[in-house]
């Protein structure tokens, strides 16, 4: 099973779906990536030699920002967001959506399951 920047890979799907598992590697980057590293992309992940992951390690290292780098510059950049207390840093801090979508009916995976306040629909007036 080959291991690359602390990921397992999946061994029995070909190499370049198994990259993907990697953050920061999507279709296009892993056929890239097997190209550079001239690997089969069509070769199964359990098939390729020490060799075979030594230079696409090496590639990634070099070429790309995946894993926990990139976990960092993008927690890096929200954080500065927060801190010069633009719109989108104001809506991040509030766990709302931050691109503009609605809110009044959808955005319960950004805002959580809903908190229903009490007796708010039958409340009688006084009179």
């Amino acid at each position: 099973m080959p291991r690359i920047q602390g990921v397992d890979l999946p061994p029995d799907k070909p190499t370049h779906i198994s990259l993907r598992y990697l953050q920061g590697i999507g279709p296009t980057t892993s056929l890239r990536l097997c190209e550079q590293a001239n690997v089969d992309p069509q070769r199964k992940a359990k098939e390729l030699t020490d060799d075979d992951v030594a230079r696409i390690a090496t590639i990634l290292d070099r070429d790309y920002l995946i894993e926990g780098a990139l976990r960092r510059t993008v927690q890096g950049n929200i954080a500065r967001l927060r801190d010069i207390g633009c719109y989108r840093g104001s809506r991040h801090r509030r766990s709302l959506p931050v691109r503009g979508q609605r809110t009044k009916t959808n955005a319960r995976t950004r805002k959580g399951p809903r908190k229903t306040v009490a007796g708010k629909k039958g409340v009688k007036e006084l009179r």
